[in-house]
């Protein structure tokens, strides 16, 4: 057989062995990941031995000098001498297949831990009659629904719950993290639910006692009013002084413009309201004390925009804290790669002995 034809089978059965090689290895990356991946740089190596073969089996060989292309594809192929640079290629793949395992591509399977130091927070709302001045659209009492509805879904994870007050207070709905209850609640509040009046001590006491037995590593109130404690058992700074003593941190958020609000100013029997411009009530030198007593802050909303953006500094004040430990377990992978890569070299072996032996 010309020599040229059988350099053309000796670098078909090659490239057929480095493609697999390449195929290989990729699939092995798309699947596991390689321990020691620098080691795959060493098929690099294969080619160059396949053109040291050919380099040293055409120094053995005699020459043949053919003037046309037509002579180096004419003649009969014979399937044997076609085959005889099989045994390379087997070697070549099974070479490439060990160096993969050498690799030591891996399988693993990843599991996470979360441990969450979730935290308690009592909403204490205000919902007297005040609340339904139109300084806040359509009224302040649901524009606190509103803000008070994207603060809860915000905290998927903590127990929230909620009070509610007037003259007297009462807590509409526990600790929870049933959230879509909770917002149900929280938007069937209205006012003259309860009798009238603003008992601001009431509704910081009943939430803080809500707290009493709160196992959580933080315990917080947000305390929303539009107006000046005028009634209750409890006064604001007393409620203020047990839950300092409880740790609990009290936020304080005074609803309502400065100046003059249309606001409610007399209820008729027939449910309906009169509402006439009047000066704006706001006890802030209290609700200041009361956030300074318990470690928390005191805000103003003077619009609903200003209300959601402090509902947003208080999600982000009191963060849940998330520990996540992850393990990862690993599977050797190699086994099936070293036995293909072995198997391919001892056929190459047996086929270059046996089958193809003395073909030249």
């Amino acid at each position: 057989m010309p020599k040229r034809k059988l350099d053309i089978a000796h670098w078909a059965w090659c490239a057929a062995a480095f493609v697999a090689v390449a195929a290989v290895a990729w699939l092995a990356a798309e699947r596991f990941t390689y321990l020691h991946p620098a080691l795959l740089s060493a098929c690099a190596l294969l080619p160059f031995a396949a053109w040291l073969n050919s380099w040293r089996n055409n120094r053995r060989a005699s020459l043949t000098r053919l003037s046309t292309l037509s002579a180096h594809l004419g003649g009969r192929w014979g399937w044997k001498p076609i085959a005889k640079p099989a045994p390379l290629a087997f070697a070549l793949a099974g070479s490439g297949l060990l160096i993969i395992a050498l690799a030591r591509p891996q399988s693993h399977d990843t599991r996470e831990d979360v441990h969450q130091e979730g935290i308690d927070i009592m909403i204490a709302m205000d919902i007297s009659v005040s609340m339904l001045a139109k300084d806040l659209k359509p009224d302040r009492l649901d524009a606190a629904k509103r803000t008070g509805t994207r603060f809860i879904k915000a905290r998927p994870t903590d127990r929230i719950g909620l009070v509610v007050y007037e003259g007297e207070a009462f807590t509409s709905c526990p600790l929870t993290t049933d959230h879509d209850v909770l917002i149900g609640l929280l938007n069937e509040s209205r006012s003259g639910l309860i009798d009238g009046g603003t008992a601001v001590g009431m509704g910081l006491a009943t939430a803080v006692n809500r707290l009493r037995e709160s196992a959580a590593k933080s315990k917080v109130v947000i305390l929303l009013t539009d107006g000046v404690s005028n009634t209750g058992s409890v006064q604001p700074v007393d409620a203020a002084h047990i839950a300092e003593a409880m740790g609990i941190r009290v936020y304080t958020i005074g609803v309502g413009t400065k100046g003059k609000a249309l606001s409610p100013v007399a209820r008729y029997p027939n449910g309906k309201i009169q509402f006439d411009y009047v000066d704006v009530e706001l006890d802030e030198a209290t609700l200041r004390e009361i956030a300074s007593l318990t470690g928390g802050q005191y805000f103003r909303a003077t619009d609903e925009q200003r209300l959601r953006e402090i509902y947003e500094e208080i999600d982000r004040l009191e963060r849940t804290r998330i520990e996540v430990e992850q393990f990862t377990s690993r599977k050797e992978e190699f086994h099936p790669f070293a036995m293909a890569g072995s198997l391919l070299l001892l056929a190459g072996f047996l086929v270059d002995r046996s089958i193809l032996r003395g073909i030249a």
